[in-house]
């Protein structure tokens, strides 16, 4: 750990690895089985515990817990599990991330995200990269959430839900089914349009978005219920964005997809 910069203050296990100037903050506990790679900073009050390994240039604020036990009244201590991330992530103060529950198991943060304050991931989440976790979300244990997302303010996420890629969700929603890429959601359980701004920020071609558009005409407002939407989907000329699209629906969990707010579709479409 060349370069490493240790507060006299935190308490740091002689088991615990870290990388090359990596700095840990005052009063903060790093537990023998972490690892923390090279050049990520921790800040003051911070508890890393149990498994944890963490990637490079990854920031981690003030009073955040990583590691803590799962929130699972059938999870026993004795159980191996952990928490993995990757580089380049932003978690703010006073975010908690829980380990796995079931034995074996992870909870996963991919690259490049931004986990605001107060954010809560249970256990086994799996986060992609370039996600965008505002302040006070809560997701619930084995929430998915794909790469680009941005999930507002005070947002609720049940357990064993997902959310598509680059899908947007209002601050203060709530939401128990799966969110399909590319939408704005928001209050409970309804999406409103397509998320027309955020595609063209990730580069997405006119074409795409207009197909992106047209798949979501054919689901939500054709008057064909989903599995006939999707076999109709299936015979015409989609490129690969809509094409996610319509997979990510075939694919949805028990408690489907959000539907349609009524009266809330995007202008644009």
């Amino acid at each position: 750990m060349s370069g490493a910069k240790i507060h006299p203050t935190a308490l740091l296990d002689a088991g615990a690895r870290l990388g090359d100037d990596v700095e840990i903050g005052p009063f903060s506990i790093i537990g023998p089985e972490v690892v923390i790679g090279d050049d990520t900073i921790v800040q003051s009050h911070v508890v890393i515990e149990g498994e944890v390994a963490i990637g490079t240039r990854n920031f981690i604020g003030h009073g955040a817990v990583i590691g803590a036990p799962p929130q699972d009244v059938s999870f026993t201590p004795e159980r191996k599990t952990r928490v993995e991330i990757g580089n380049d992530n932003v978690i703010r103060e006073y975010c908690t991330i829980h380990r796995g529950s079931a034995e074996g198991s992870a909870t996963k943060i991919g690259d490049k995200n931004f986990l605001m304050a107060g954010a809560h991931l249970g256990h086994n989440c799996t986060i992609g990269n370039n996600v965008i976790i505002a302040n006070n979300c809560l997701l619930g244990g084995h929430v998915r959430v794909d790469d680009g997302a941005f999930l507002g303010g005070g947002g609720v996420f049940h357990q064993h839900m997902r959310i598509g890629r680059l899908a947007l969700t209002q601050g203060a929603s709530g939401f128990s089914k799966d969110i399909p890429p590319f939408l704005i959601a928001a209050e409970i359980n309804y999406v409103f349009g397509v998320n027309i701004i955020g595609l063209r920020r990730a580069g997405f071609s006119g074409r795409d978005r207009d197909e992106i558009k047209a798949a979501f005409k054919l689901l939500y407002t054709s008057g064909l219920n989903i599995s006939q939407a999707l076999e109709k989907a299936a015979t015409m000329e989609f490129g690969a964005p809509a094409r996610e699209f319509f997979a990510f629906v075939a694919a949805a969990g028990k408690r489907g997809i959000c539907p349609l707010k009524r009266g809330g579709i995007s202008e644009e479409l």
